[in-house]
């Protein structure tokens, strides 16, 4: 079965998913719904991630036009992440899993 088919034809859910492939990748998308970030903003809100898979996840948002990279030139260089149009697409999607996880798990259980 060729990548994103689903009985012989397109499946634009198993493409999504390919794109937010991994936890990190949603929860990346999730900070940046309030705006932007530069890299060390991210690792602090997301402090379990590893700084080789923040780096590698946004790298890969970006190639997939996820996320916009910035460059600020003013002084030493600063890099700052952004959503995209396409990723601001996504901000339905992380909501009704933001507001699934609010309804039907406690802020201090864990999930096996």
């Amino acid at each position: 079965m060729k990548k994103y088919m689903l009985d012989d034809k397109f499946c634009p859910v198993a493409k999504t998913l390919e794109v937010i492939n991994t936890p990190w990748k949603i929860l990346i998308v999730y900070k940046l719904i309030n705006g932007t970030l530069r890299f060390n903003q991210i690792k602090r809100e997301i402090p379990n991630i590893s700084e080789k898979m923040l780096s590698v996840s946004l790298k890969e948002l970006e190639s997939q036009k996820i996320i916009n990279r910035d460059e600020i030139h003013n002084g030493p260089l600063r890099v700052e992440y952004k959503l995209s149009q396409i990723g601001n697409d996504l901000i339905p999607i992380i909501s009704a899993v933001t507001k699934f996880g609010n309804k039907n798990f406690k802020p201090t259980e864990k999930i096996a």
